[in-house]
């Protein structure tokens, strides 16, 4: 069992399952809302995500593959909590929310193409330029 929160505590939830994947995120829609270099995304089952404790809000965008994310965070602090695509039957949950963080050790670096300078990408790990498919 995974669990996490946003940063003030207004939102808790819980994912009944173990990551599907881990992805370093390099694009700019992961840096922007992350304030940071990447995005960490922990990939789970959508039915496995539940909100426990309180409310989240939604804003939409789109894409670079032509679909619509949903993108979840707390009303009260601002705290992205998870993405999901329609499309798709999973959840991105945002690393950085979880209580217990995800080993980064062997996740996959995606969106490597849009990478920061200086940002160091382990030689092991999966790369993908752009959205692995």
């Amino acid at each position: 069992m995974l669990l996490g929160g946003c940063q003030c505590g207004a939102v808790r939830y819980q994912v009944a399952a173990e990551p599907i994947q881990v992805y370093v995120c390099h694009c700019k829609e992961c840096r922007k809302q992350s304030a940071s270099a990447f995005g960490i995304s922990v990939i789970v089952p959508v039915d496995a995500f539940n909100v426990t404790h309180g409310r989240v809000r939604t804003w939409n965008r789109k894409t670079d593959t032509g679909g619509e994310l949903v993108c979840s965070f707390c009303g009260v602090c601002g705290t992205r909590l998870c993405h999901a695509d329609a499309r798709e039957s999973t959840v991105s949950v945002k690393g950085g929310s979880l209580d217990e963080p995800p080993d980064l050790a062997d996740a996959a670096h995606i969106w490597t193409s849009r990478a920061m300078n200086g940002v160091m990408i382990p030689d092991h790990v999966l790369r993908f330029a752009e959205q692995p498919g």
